[in-house]
């Protein structure tokens, strides 16, 4: 059977989800599919186009905002899934950093985002700007939970993160970034 895309992003998913970004190498991928090294970039140019595949897996589950549902709804619904599909997986936050740093609508879900910003009135100088910190509150979310857990590993006088917590203070957090966007329109 030949090596596709589809099968490079989905062992480099699972590599991402058991071991962490640190692991997730070009070697250890061609080894866990049994190919060499090159055989990958038949598939995809460099790492860098690997993870913005990863990313736009990772985010491919998340549904569109509902039709018709007010936009500073529809874009705090969609970033609490964008959150709660990232916080699952070890580096994730990393992975969708670097796919948005490269290519920043490389997945529906944070077009989607984009999309939102744009419909809750900002105006079209700030949009990408706007854009990307309620993609950036997102990420940085998901980094701090996944660091105060690795934190708790290392170190057994700190508490494990409450995921519920952490969950409520971003949504307190995304809440007031939406409250000043619908304000300053």
């Amino acid at each position: 059977m030949a090596l596709s895309r589809d099968q490079v992003v989905a062992t480099a998913v699972d590599l991402l989800r058991r071991y962490g970004l640190g692991d997730l190498t070009m070697r250890r991928l061609a080894r866990e599919l049994g190919v060499a090294p090159g055989a990958l970039y038949w598939h995809v140019a460099n790492k860098q186009e690997l993870l913005v595949h990863v990313a736009d897996a990772l985010l491919s589950e998340i549904p569109p905002p509902p039709v018709g549902q007010p936009p500073a709804e529809a874009l705090a619904g969609l970033s609490v899934g964008v959150r709660d599909a990232l916080v699952q997986v070890p580096d994730a936050a990393d992975v969708v950093g670097l796919a948005y740093a490269v290519r920043p609508g490389a997945t529906r879900a944070l077009r989607d985002l984009a999309g939102l910003v744009h419909d809750v009135g900002v105006p079209a100088s700030e949009r990408d700007e706007v854009a990307a910190l309620v993609v950036h509150q997102i990420l940085g979310s998901v980094a701090g939970q996944h660091n105060r857990r690795l934190a708790a590993l290392a170190d057994p006088d700190l508490p494990p993160p409450d995921a519920a917590a952490e969950a409520k203070a971003f949504e307190v957090g995304l809440a007031v970034i939406l409250r000043g966007l619908v304000r300053s329109r």
